[in-house]
């Protein structure tokens, strides 16, 4: 927007300047030889900032948009830990179009902007943008009072007894479907893409909680499930869209517009036709259990009045959207790390005896998910290496000091990243590479969120949080109770694909075998 306002001024001077044409051109040459040192080392329209640090590569006008574009979407995460490594928890770079970033990957600073100056920021529109066509106005990218309204119904709607005991039940009838698939490949020897598995587990039980009804991906996996195809669709090219400036005028001109169009429909149709169907049923036995989405059809707002049909669109895409992918690259990563070569087999076992003791021949309750104590410190630790979220960021709403003195504008942006903190030897200690689920059996989970988010923390922690830990911590419980797991490539660490979240390009191949008591006693 800058640089065109003065390609303008420029136009101007060329069409009405009474000046003789030499000396129009010297005054445009010098108009451009000012703004090429005033932006000399940074985006036009930001700011110079000689008191940060800033990446080497940046070029007049464009500060450092090349430089970002040029790693491949693979390699970001790496990427900004090299950046902490050789310039420091905090450092900046700035991107036509968007502005000022600043990177601080500190628990004070992450703690300022999270909670303690929590008002001061806001998702922003750039974010906003990027992912309006696959969450709408929903609780992920909603700000001010219409998030605090949702987030409040939301809460007060996932603590419903009912709907745990109702939410559990489902989770389990879709977990066995999942235990009968790896059955079938135990029987056969073949290799499972169990991170293909997953998303399917995930986008199953996400449907007969929110919905009532499963999408059948399980029993599809790898055909055609068109809401699921649509989710992934539309994730990958909002993935897209973060690391593309002119990402709107790329799907202008190519057939990824059109492809956005039809997916959004097809997303929408089905949960409009899901609440018609709703709406049509009797709910009056006390005894019926309900829903998610019943509940928010019941639901009002804070002036009494009910939720429109496509906000309650909106809010089961997001908890939809913001849990498939999570859920499902958390566990797959749990999985590597509790199988990979260099990992502590005592580790393994101390699981696996967990497993029998608390699980016996019953499938787990709600209530015993919760003993699975070593299980969920396997899950945290796994969060930390691998965070589902790698990246966050928040706009400045104001002018602000971070505790560090360091000052940031309305309109920068803060950034952090939970997968460079989670490798940071100055925030964990010198074992930080070392996968230890014993650290949060030492109270590590409480000792400081800021430094450990993977479920964002303060006002914006994520609603749930809860339901999550349950659905990874089960599923990987009775799969495990089943089967011994063998990763086909125990001594490779999968790639990175490129996404929003952490998924492994190609998948996670395992082999699985029905499992003895021998398997306890030689792991």
């Amino acid at each position: 927007m800058a640089l065109y306002k003065y390609f303008q001024l420029i136009q101007q001077i060329t069409r009405t300047s009474p000046l003789a044409p030499s000396n129009k051109l010297r005054l445009i040459l010098a108009i451009i030889a000012l703004l090429t040192y005033k932006y000399r080392s940074h985006a036009i329209g930001t700011r110079r900032r000689d008191d940060l640090i800033e990446p080497k590569g940046a070029i007049p006008f464009f500060g450092h948009m090349f430089l970002m574009a040029s790693i491949p979407g693979t390699k970001l995460h790496d990427a900004f830990v090299k950046n902490y490594r050789e310039l420091g928890p905090i450092w900046s770079i700035s991107l036509p179009g968007i502005g000022r970033i600043i990177e601080g990957d500190t628990p004070e600073m992450v703690e300022h902007v999270n909670k303690t100056n929590f008002g001061a920021y806001e998702k922003g529109k750039h974010f906003t943008a990027i992912y309006a066509d696959l969450l709408g106005k929903g609780i992920v990218l909603a700000d001010g009072e219409e998030w605090k309204t949702q987030r409040k119904q939301t809460a007060q709607v996932l603590n419903v007894k009912l709907f745990r005991e109702y939410s559990s039940e489902m989770l389990y009838k879709e977990t066995q479907k999942a235990i009968d698939h790896l059955d079938k490949a135990a029987e056969s020897g073949s290799v499972v893409d169990f991170q293909g598995l997953m998303h399917a587990f995930a986008l199953d039980s996400f449907g007969s909680v929110l919905f009532g009804e499963s999408l059948g991906c399980m029993e599809n996996i790898g055909g055609n499930v068109p809401f699921a195809d649509a989710v992934s669709d539309l994730l990958s090219i909002t993935s897209d869209r973060v690391v593309d400036p002119i990402w709107r005028l790329r799907e202008a001109v190519t057939k990824v517009g059109t492809k956005v169009r039809q997916n959004k429909v097809v997303l929408r149709q089905y949960i409009h036709r899901i609440i018609a169907k709703h709406r049509e049923q009797d709910w009056s036995d006390s005894d019926k259990k309900k829903d998610l989405l019943m509940l928010f059809i019941e639901a009002t707002d804070s002036e009494g009045k009910p939720y429109s049909d496509q906000l309650i669109v909106d809010i089961m895409l997001n908890l939809v959207v913001g849990g498939r992918d999570t859920t499902a690259e958390g566990i797959s990563w749990m999985m590597y790390l509790l199988h990979r070569e260099s990992s502590d087999p005592a580790i393994l076992k101390t699981l696996l005896t967990e497993v029998d003791e608390v699980l016996g021949d019953d499938l787990p309750t709600y209530e015993a998910h919760k003993k699975l104590k070593f299980a969920e410190a396997c899950l945290y630790e796994t969060l930390r290496m691998f965070p589902a979220l790698p990246r966050n960021m928040r706009r400045c709403m104001q002018d602000d000091i971070f505790p560090d003195g360091t000052k940031i504008y309305a309109g920068d942006y803060f950034t952090w990243s939970p997968y460079t903190m989670g490798r940071s030897e100055r925030i964990w200690g010198p074992d930080v590479e070392t996968f230890k689920p014993s650290r949060w059996l030492a109270g590590e989970k409480s000792a400081s969120l800021s430094k450990f988010n993977p479920f964002h923390f303060g006002p914006r922690q994520c609603v749930g949080q809860g339901f999550a830990i349950l659905q990874a911590v089960t599923i990987m419980a009775l799969i495990l109770k089943n089967f011994e797991v063998t990763l086909v490539e125990p001594g490779k660490l999968p790639a990175y694909g490129v996404g929003t979240t952490l998924p492994m390009a190609d998948g996670l191949p395992i082999r699985v075998a029905r499992r003895t008591r021998e398997v306890l006693d030689k792991a």
